[in-house]
């Protein structure tokens, strides 16, 4: 009986802490992509998370649609992720939390589904899944941890860990409720107008504001039609980024006294173009 009640307390003391955690969270950023699976809004995966959030109270957003208070400060949120242990016969998935610094903050109990067709199983595990963040009654309460921007060193590392891809352009239309739940991606395709852009880099070529979305080890970076119009990869050094044009013509996206450049060779001679890009 002792060692009941003592398991029964560390539980409740444990519950205590974790609400108090979520609480002091403004955001949840659901990704429309979750790493568990291999296509965009898989299931309807995404348009349930984000309606499950947002029903028991939480400021749920998409993660290429941020408000600009998180864009500037993306530790007022907290990251989902979708932990799945599924096999052939049961699906079995596990919310989890993490801060901007990939921290987890909190995991739900493991939601289980024997259904077979994989969207209906998918929502009741979820659903089940989610139970858990339910109980914990969030109401957000602003503390000083959350609010509190972490120094520029640490923000600028953790960043990349986040999905940025905003762009002022509708993204994505998705529709979120019990009885309704669609997604229609407007991803931006290539541009024709790269190449234009490089082989004439000195006459005037007009970059505008370019967005940057993230892909494997770097971004690409989009306008507001929306147009790809340069893809950078990630360096071992910060704020440094190769760049392949074509097969002759490689170069770097650098930041120097806070402005962006390209740099690149062109007919023997560096040139440099200074980019004004949005993360």
């Amino acid at each position: 009986m002792k060692k009941f009640i003592v398991l029964l307390v560390a539980l409740s003391v444990n519950f205590g802490y974790s609400q108090n955690d979520l609480n002091s969270y403004k955001y949840i950023i659901v990704p429309k992509k979750f790493d568990a699976f291999k296509k965009v809004n898989q299931f309807k995966t995404s348009t349930l998370v984000k309606h499950l959030f947002t029903q028991e109270g939480f400021n749920a957003v998409y993660d290429d649609a941020l408000p600009a208070e998180l864009e500037r400060n993306r530790c007022l949120g907290l990251l989902v992720f979708i932990n799945e242990e599924s096999n052939m016969f049961t699906t079995k998935t596990t919310l989890v939390l993490k801060d901007c610094s990939s921290r987890e903050v909190f995991a739900t109990k493991q939601g289980v589904s024997k259904k077979k067709d994989f969207e209906s199983a998918y929502k009741e595990a979820l659903t089940e899944a989610f139970g858990t963040i339910k109980a914990l009654n969030y109401r957000y309460s602003p503390s000083h941890t959350a609010e509190v921007s972490k120094p520029v060193a640490v923000v600028q590392s953790e960043v990349k860990k986040l999905p940025k891809n905003k762009v002022e352009a509708v993204v994505v239309q998705q529709e979120a409720t019990p009885e309704k739940q669609s997604y229609k991606s407007k991803e931006p395709v290539p541009s024709t107008k790269i190449k234009a852009g490089i082989e004439n880099p000195g006459g005037g070529n007009d970059w505008g504001i370019l967005y940057a979305q993230e892909i494997a080890n770097g971004y690409q970076l989009v306008d507001s039609s929306p147009k790809i119009r340069l893809k950078i990869y990630r360096t071992s050094i910060p704020d440094v980024y190769t760049v392949t044009y074509e097969k002759d013509a490689n170069g770097i996206v650098f930041k120097k006294n806070g402005t962006w450049y390209l740099e690149y060779r062109s007919n023997g001679q560096i040139k440099t173009e200074a980019l004004n890009i949005k993360f």
